[in-house]
Order: C-alpha cells, then sequence, then structure tokens
C-alpha cells in the first residue's frame, strides 16, 4: 500500500465534487494519504469541467498553476494528474497540448485511480495506454463507494443518476458522461443512511436531471418514491431537490414535497428560456407555455416554495424581441434565485452550427440587463420575509460585525444562493435553529436567533 500524500482540486459543479470524493476514498481505502496543501503533496490531482469555455479555460490555468509546484523541484510533487470532463470530451489532445501532466483520465477510471497512480510510481510507462486512459463514460457510483464528503459536516450532496438522455443542442453532457443512469432506491438510502450516521443534517439530490431518475430502470422506480424513502431516514433534517425539469413537475412529485416534513419547499428548475423559437432550437422538451403551468402548480400545491432557475442569453436567433420577451418573463414570474449564463457555442453540438449568432459583448449586456433585474427582485422578496420565523442550519462562525454566526435557511442552497447572518446564543455548526428575519439585502438575510 502506498504512502503518498494526494492533493485533489475539484472544480466544476457538485457532481463532479462527489466523483472527486470517491476517488478521495478510493486511495484512502489503497493507502495514500489527502492533504490540503499542494506543497505538501507528492501527487496532485485535478478534476476538471469541460462544459463551456470558461469551464475549459478555469481548468487550463488550474493545471498549470499546480504544474508550477512539480516543475518548481523544491517540494515533494513528482506527478501530475488530470481526471474528469477535460480529457474525457478531448482524449489524447491534451497529451501533446500539455507535456506538464503525467496522466491524462476519463471519467471511466474513477473506481481505478489508486492503480493508475499506483502505476504512475512503478516506473517508466509502458504498454499502450501512455499518458491517456480514456474509454466509454460507463462509470456509476454505488454505495460502496466509501466516499471522503469535503462539503461541510453537516450537508452533503447525494447523487443519484449519471449522465443525461435529453441532448440538448447546446450541450456536450450526454457525449462526456453517457446516457442518463439511474442508481437503485435502495443504493441510495444505504448511502444517505450512512452519511446521516455521519452528522450530515441536509441532503442535497443532484443528477444531470433529477426528475428523469428511475426513466431508465427496468424495475422504474419514481423520484417521488425515492424521496418518500430518504424521508424516513433517522438523523436527517432537511432533503434538498437541484436540477429539476419543468416538464416532468408532476402532480405527484410536488405532493411528495409538499407532505414530507424534511423536504425542503425549494426547487432548482434550469429552464433556460421562455421564448417557444429559442427552446425548440435548443431542443428542450416543452414550451413557454408549459413552464408558466409548471410554475403555476408548483406554487398551487406548495405556496410557500422557493425556486431558483438558470438562464442562457445570446443563444443563437435570439432577437431584441425574443430577449426582451425573456425579460418580462423574468420580471413576470418573480424567481427567488436566479443565474444567467451567456451562451458558449460548443463544438460537437447541434446549437454550434446555427446562423444569427450574437457577439460576445452582447451576450454579456443582456446577462447584466437580466441580472440587475433579478437583484430587485431579490431584494423585494428578501424583505417581504422581515420579521418571519425560519429554521437555519448553522454553518459556522460569521464574518460580519455584530453577526456571530453563518448559515442557511430552508430557502437557500449552498453555493448558489444567499446565506443567513445571525446574532445572538452561542450555536454549534450543524445545528438548526429558530431565527427572526431582522433584515434584508439581494440576496442575504440578517436574523435574530430566538
Amino acid at each position: 500500500m502506498r504512502r503518498e500524500k494526494v492533493h485533489i482540486v475539484s472544480l466544476g459543479c457538485p457532481k463532479n465534487l462527489v466523483d472527486s470524493e470517491v476517488m478521495a476514498g478510493v486511495l484512502a481505502e489503497n493507502g495514500y494519504f489527502l492533504t490540503e496543501r499542494p506543497e505538501e503533496a507528492s501527487i496532485i490531482l485535478i478534476n476538471t469541467c469541460a462544459f463551456i469555455l470558461p469551464a475549459r479555460e478555469e481548468a487550463i490555468d488550474e493545471i498549470l498553476r499546480m504544474a508550477a509546484w512539480k516543475k518548481g523541484g523544491d517540494g515533494p510533487c513528482t506527478h501530475l494528474v488530470v481526471t474528469g470532463c477535460l480529457p474525457q470530451r478531448y482524449g489524447r489532445e491534451l497529451a501533446n497540448a500539455l507535456p506538464e501532466v503525467d496522466l491524462f483520465l476519463g471519467t471511466a477510471e474513477i473506481p481505478r485511480i489508486a492503480q493508475h497512480l499506483d502505476r504512475l510510481f512503478a516506473g517508466p510507462k509502458t504498454g499502450s495506454q501512455g499518458r491517456s486512459v480514456i474509454g466509454r463514460p460507463i462509470f456509476l457510483m454505488n454505495a460502496d463507494h466509501k466516499r471522503l464528503v469535503s462539503t461541510s459536516s453537516n450537508s452533503a450532496y447525494l447523487k443519484i443518476a449519471e449522465g443525461c438522455s435529453n441532448r440538448c443542442s447546446y450541450c456536450v453532457i450526454p457525449s462526456i458522461r453517457g446516457k442518463a443512469r439511474s442508481r437503485a432506491v435502495d443504493d441510495i438510502v444505504k448511502e444517505a443512511e450512512r452519511l446521516a450516521a455521519a452528522g450530515v443534517r441536509e441532503l442535497i439530490l443532484i443528477a444531470q436531471d433529477t426528475t428523469a431518475y428511475g426513466l431508465d430502470r427496468k424495475d422504474r422506480p419514481t423520484l417521488s418514491l425515492l424521496l418518500r424513502e430518504l424521508a424516513a431516514v433517522d438523523g436527517l433534517s432537511w432533503i434538498r431537490l437541484l436540477y429539476t425539469y419543468p416538464v416532468r413537475l408532476t402532480e405527484e412529485l410536488l405532493r411528495t414535497i409538499a407532505e414530507e416534513k424534511k423536504i425542503c419547499h425549494y426547487l432548482d428548475i434550469p429552464i433556460q428560456h421562455s421564448d417557444n423559437a429559442i427552446l425548440a432550437a435548443m431542443h428542450r422538451q416543452g414550451d413557454g407555455a408549459l413552464i408558466r403551468n409548471a410554475i403555476a402548480k408548483t406554487r398551487e400545491i406548495i405556496p410557500d416554495v422557493a425556486l431558483r432557475t438558470s438562464l442562457i442569453v445570446g443563444f443563437p436567433g435570439e432577437t431584441a424581441r425574443r430577449f426582451e420577451s425573456l425579460l418580462s418573463f423574468v420580471r413576470e414570474i418573480r424567481f427567488d434565485h436566479l443565474g444567467v449564463f451567456p451562451y458558449s457555442r460548443e463544438e460537437g453540438t447541434a446549437a454550434a452550427s446555427l446562423p444569427a449568432r450574437i457577439s460576445e459583448r452582447e451576450k454579456e449586456r443582456r446577462r447584466e440587463i437580466i441580472m440587475d433585474e433579478q437583484a430587485l427582485i431579490s431584494r423585494e422578496l428578501n424583505s417581504a420575509l422581515i420579521g418571519t420565523h425560519q429554521q437555519v442550519l448553522v454553518e459556522g462562525k460569521g464574518q460580519l460585525d455584530g453577526f456571530t454566526h453563518i448559515g442557511r435557511c430552508r430557502r437557500q442552497a449552498p453555493e448558489i444562493d444567499g446565506a443567513t447572518h445571525l446574532r445572538g446564543g452561542h450555536p454549534k455548526a450543524g445545528t438548526i435553529v429558530a431565527c427572526r428575519i431582522i433584515a434584508a439585502d439581494d440576496y442575504d438575510l440578517y436574523a435574530d436567533i430566538l
């Protein structure tokens, strides 16, 4: 068994973070030590994202930054390994472009990461594999993979499926991650029980499309069934859903969320656009009317639901009129949380060949317009919460004068939404406390602990 130290850098989305945590668990089981300090590591492993251009640029920058620890020769770093979406998408091309990297591994190699690192230390590279091992993206984690959770000890992501079969015209995920593959209900519950036993209070369910859960399985489990099973797990307090698609927001699912006390009244619904012509060009399922109806039904069944969405601006064919239609939609729906991304033209996608392209400057202008509008909406919605009582999951010490702790209420997901700043009392991290909201700004809330 190895006794080498490994530093892992995880880039991209929470789904990628879970992959990094699985690799960390595999390495720990095989005698490797994990360190948070790159200057202490003999191996630096970078798990990359390649979804859009900014993600690829971030990955390359991080690879070059970490390569300095190896090139400098002052520290113990002898090997640099790149895993995940970037090598899976670009294969062996990277070996020529980045000679600093000793090994490139695709997404299927996650469970074999220890074997690959062992091979690096065995001596000169031999055999047909060379510096790149890129296979079909078929890996699907299960509860037997002992993750080393890297988020706060009271909150963890739970990946319920891998891959995607939606084939949106702008998206490379199906080619990088493969078709949608769902885990068994019992397997997911087993992992949830282990996380709860370790002190996790909040589970955040993720997949490329959580509402597609079970459609690929012969036993056809539903997301509603899975949620009810997870709600019965002792020790859990909150269950949160991300990446729910409007076309599959069924009444059964919404009533499950409304009825189960542990499930947060919070839904992340990535709609991308509201204009019918743009939605059709994006190969999205459903049109603007379907999106409006899904949101109306959600608010009817769960009146206090907090809604988050993500939008793409500057997609080919998004005329000024269509953009104004999207802006009007944002004003009409009044999402609690919203993110906007400029369209990124990705090679190998159906949208890459579409005409009527929009300049990068105009994309950014449109993004700023919607985000400015959303800031006003968010402030109004947050201000309406002043005087209400909220449950808050305490995450740690605060950094604002007068507010000793920081946490999140049920309306706030980690990383992507705002926070709740707390004052009064001496709460411990991981506890859920009752609070009264006393102030609000564009994204954050401020509260007294009761």
